[in-house]
């Protein structure tokens, strides 16, 4: 459900609440992988990139430890475009 509020959040243009909530939502569920792509990317679009680039790594070791190649991959090609371009 947080993850949900916290993409209605950022639809209406609530950044900042958005990524309190995802925030939220990893400190108390760090194994929920799919928000750490959306926090990184919510993060770069307010220009935090150190703190996109953080959220990304920590979420490509969630995905390591849970198997889950797809949501590593993902996270990695956003670290790389982030970093690289």
């Amino acid at each position: 459900m947080r993850h949900a509020l916290a993409m209605e959040l950022q639809r209406i243009g609530e950044d900042k609440r958005a990524i309190q909530t995802l925030q939220d939502l990893l400190a108390d569920d760090p194994a929920y992988v799919g928000s750490y792509y959306q926090l990184g990317k919510l993060l770069e679009k307010t220009g935090d990139s150190q703190t996109a680039i953080q959220w990304y790594e920590k979420g490509m070791e969630q995905a390591k430890e849970a198997g889950e190649k797809r949501a590593y991959n993902e996270l990695q090609s956003a670290l790389d475009e982030l970093i690289y371009e």
